[in-house]
């Protein structure tokens, strides 16, 4: 029985919920109003379009459609400014170590992200080679917690949904593997991922025999 594994982007491989907070808050102060780090929380897992509604909430704006599609624009500009120079030392720790331990299994990997950035950073910090698939904001139209963007890697895989797990760092993201019946593993504060099937704070605290486990269920 083949297992896959799909794996969100940011807060899980690498850390670029800072540069997308950045950009945020640049665009928030551009328009009269601040963006907290806190209320930068919202937006793990939630598409450009969401993240933008919910920022002109946050600052009490209104756009036009013409103003709202310039602005979108505008904050992806700056935000691929902000990733130009990424490097492998944004790799979050011990990540490498099991997408190596994986590909030496031959088990089929896939990358599933709200992100349309991902292939260009995955290249940047030198883990492109790693992925059979890359399903991201390109790819699909529902955002998580809809669970089209696992749905489709695991098809692209070729591998059924409740033999596929999902590492996530968002209440969405987990939400979006539970939903297609996959295995949720939350990369984070247990705390607020509380409906993953297994947490952990970060990659250095799963071992292999763990892993190894999960490919033989």
């Amino acid at each position: 029985m083949k297992k896959g594994f799909i794996f969100d982007l940011d807060g899980v491989i690498v850390d670029t919920a800072k540069y997308h907070y950045l950009a945020w808050k640049k665009l928030a102060n551009q328009l009269g109003f601040d963006f907290t780090k806190e209320q930068n929380e919202l937006f793990k897992g939630v598409s450009r379009k969401r993240c933008l509604e919910i920022l002109l909430e946050i600052g009490n704006r209104k756009a036009t459609q013409e103003e709202f599609d310039t602005w979108m624009v505008e904050k992806n500009i700056d935000y691929l400014a902000y990733i130009k120079n990424m490097d492998a030392s944004e790799i979050l720790p011990d990540v490498p170590k099991i997408l190596q331990f994986l590909k030496e299994r031959n088990i089929p990997i896939a990358l599933g992200s709200a992100s349309k950035n991902a292939q260009p950073i995955l290249e940047k910090v030198g883990l492109l080679h790693y992925f059979d698939t890359i399903v991201d904001g390109n790819n699909v139209t529902k955002a998580k917690p809809d669970p089209e963007v696992f749905l489709l890697a695991a098809k692209q895989l070729g591998v059924k949904p409740e033999d596929c797990v999902v590492f996530e760092d968002a209440v969405a993201g987990v939400e979006a593997a539970n939903r297609a019946e996959m295995i949720s593993i939350g990369i984070g504060d247990k705390n607020v991922l509380t409906k993953a099937k297994y947490n952990f704070n970060d990659f250095t605290q799963i071992d292999t025999y763990f892993v190894q486990e999960l490919i033989n269920r």
